[in-house]
């Protein structure tokens, strides 16, 4: 595997945590414990995922570490939906990250098909 800064997965998930935390910096206060570090702390996860299993030495755990990445894509999904149902994003907003946030899935998914052939 490239080294994990090379990998266009990880760039545009980091991208994806940088408009995470824009967006959220607009939450109420109320939610700073709440929504707020739990969107945030499920953004994070995906890009550092991907940089641990890049250290791995071997494929199975690799492989595991970027499930993790796309089980973190996952529950962002979910947190991303409850913001638009509480106000707290615009549908522009909602499609913008979603459509983003798919693009990583994607990725991953292609990423761990490729580290599974390797098996």
């Amino acid at each position: 595997m490239k080294s994990f800064k090379e990998l266009t997965v990880y760039k545009q998930s980091i991208d994806l945590v940088t408009k995470i935390y824009k967006v959220t910096s607009d939450y109420p206060s109320t939610e700073i414990y709440g929504l707020t570090n739990q969107i945030r702390r499920a953004s994070v996860s995906i890009p550092s995922n991907i940089s641990e299993g890049s250290s791995r030495s071997h494929t199975k755990e690799t492989i595991q570490f970027l499930y993790i990445a796309l089980a973190s894509a996952n529950e962002l999904e979910t947190q991303i939906e409850i913001s638009l149902r509480l106000n707290f994003i615009s549908t522009s907003i909602n499609s913008e990250l979603i459509k983003e946030m798919n693009e990583v899935c994607k990725m991953l998914q292609g990423m761990i098909k490729f580290q599974k052939s390797k098996l």
